[in-house]
């Protein structure tokens, strides 16, 4: 059941979310919608159709929720100062024990990995250790915010890695002025983990960031706003086409937005064989496409978008989101986190039975519940409060666990659509419908066998350092993803984590030891 404001109260909401917001509502408005810079509806300006009423009060439940969602997140920040900690794995049964975890006796350790650097995977904790690293350009749906700002997403971000993933995850914001800058200083952060996380790097600096690292370092780096994003849509898009009986080479797809996600998300769909004629890209300039007044523009600045424009030429369209969506079965947004850049008309333009995919943080393009009055078939977000989250979060604690499993030297397409076809199989465990279209997170039997799947095609690949059986791989991830949530259970029942406080109009403040 959704969502209702009674009294300025949520009620009825479908998962734990409701203990965030339980008396936290009111009627105010969103106080800010911020567009990335990439990917703005280009007809924002243009009147639509009168909402009905019902339209406009599913936009205020929405819109409620999410502001007492951030307002109750400032709460608790404030109270446990932080996400997460670092703690000890080994014993300390007296001081002596120094002399074995630190001097004298570590020096024989790093004489070990002198003599054969390999051997830092083993003897320290690098094997399972990755860091997360932004300049804070592009953060969410807030814009370039910078390092300092990012570091809570940071935070969270390492947090989903440890209790999805088993993973260790340091966030790292850095304050650099160029693409240059931020590679090289990377580079040297390199020798301390067994892989790299980039986070919210504006596009397209963030292609040409990722690919250079790629092509330098010899671990695994990653960057979710591109991948991690485009494997979860992939894996949804695979499911929907099933449930309405369509397939991936005869569909017609409209994506609106052309930043990190959607790019790669293009290029994914051609590769599983999408026809490149039945493919529209919109930003803010309108429909892409090889006869645009820009191409020779992207050709020097956005090379990566310059080759989808020549390669789908809009899918044989021009004009805006309007003319691209027309009888159109798959609308996938990456955009503008704004309800309004997706309008109940657009849907209503589609192919029966269309499938909508709104895939902005914090606000979706395009409430679900207004989509679904619009007609629209199956209705995806990225958020956890609404039924069908299509995040990277379902994507990227498995693929790390299964590169750091197999110690694999890289993550290239074939792993990125593994995992996603991985994930999409394991829907049907509990029923494939259009309100379950993905697991859920809290699915965590399902992560285990995304990670040994990607660690066997690792192997297959023959980029693997460590190759193991699939059984060796499964059992050792759901060893290692599971200890997380054992471990937070354990520390609150000891009271060494307090308790999560109840809303209050004044935040608690938590007293430091």
């Amino acid at each position: 059941m959704r969502p209702e404001v009674r009294g300025g109260t949520v009620r009825h909401l479908p998962n734990s979310a409701n203990d965030c917001i339980q008396g936290l509502i009111d009627e105010g408005p969103l106080d800010a919608r911020m567009a990335d810079g990439t990917a703005a509806s280009p007809e924002g300006a243009r009147p639509g159709r009168r909402r009905g009423a019902s339209e406009v009060a599913a936009a205020r439940r929405s819109e409620a929720e999410t502001d007492a969602l951030g307002r109750r997140a400032v709460e608790l920040s404030r109270f446990y100062s932080g996400k997460i900690e670092t703690v000890p794995k080994v014993p300390v049964r007296s001081l002596g024990d120094f002399a074995l975890w630190y001097t004298p006796g570590v020096a024989e350790v790093s004489r070990a990995i002198h003599a054969n650097a390999s051997l830092s995977f083993e003897l320290t904790g690098r094997w399972n250790t990755i860091a997360i690293v932004t300049d804070g350009s592009r953060v969410l749906g807030l814009g370039d915010i910078g390092a300092e700002a990012a570091l809570p997403v940071m935070e969270g971000k390492a947090l989903l890695f440890k209790w999805l993933g088993g993973v260790d995850a340091v966030p790292l914001p850095i304050s650099v002025e160029t693409p240059d800058a931020f590679i090289e200083t990377v580079a040297r952060l390199a020798p301390s983990f067994g892989g790299i996380n980039l986070e919210d790097i504006a596009s397209p600096k963030c292609f040409g960031i990722l690919e250079e690292l790629q092509k330098r370092l010899p671990i695994p780096v990653w960057h979710d706003d591109q991948l991690g994003t485009a494997a979860s849509t992939i894996a949804g898009v695979l499911n929907a086409l099933e449930l309405t009986h369509r397939s991936v080479k005869s569909v017609r797809t409209v994506l609106l937005g052309a930043g990190a996600a959607n790019l790669v998300t293009a290029r994914l769909l051609l590769t599983l064989g999408h026809d490149p004629h039945r493919l529209s890209l919109v930003d803010q300039r309108g429909i892409l496409h090889a006869e645009r007044d820009d191409v020779d523009e992207l050709m020097l600045r956005n090379p990566w978008k310059y080759r989808l424009a020549l390669r789908t030429n809009g899918g044989e369209r021009s004009g805006g989101l309007a003319e691209a969506v027309a009888g159109a079965d798959l609308l996938l947004a990456a955009s503008t986190p704004d309800p309004n850049t997706i309008r109940p008309e657009h849907v209503r333009a589609m192919a029966p039975e269309p499938i909508v995919f709104a895939l902005a943080n914090p606000v979706p393009e395009i409430w679900p519940e207004v989509a679904t009055g619009a007609g629209a078939s199956i209705v995806a977000t990225g958020r956890s409060d609404f039924p069908n989250q299509v995040n990277n979060s379902l994507i990227f604690p498995a693929v790390f666990r299964g590169v750091l499993d197999a110690r694999a030297r890289s993550i290239p397409d074939e792993i990125v659509l593994e995992a996603a076809r991985e994930l999409a199989r394991h829907a049907k465990d509990r029923g494939l419908s259009p309100h379950h279209l993905l697991p859920t997170m809290e699915e965590s039997e399902v992560f285990p066998h995304v990670a040994a799947a990607v660690a066997d095609a690792s192997v297959r690949l023959g980029i693997a350092r460590r190759p193991l059986s699939h059984d060796e791989y499964l059992e050792r991830a759901r060893a290692l993803m599971g200890r997380p949530g054992r471990l937070v259970h354990a520390l609150a029942r000891a009271r060494l984590t307090p308790p999560m406080p109840r809303p209050s109009a004044r935040p608690p403040t938590r007293k430091r030891s």
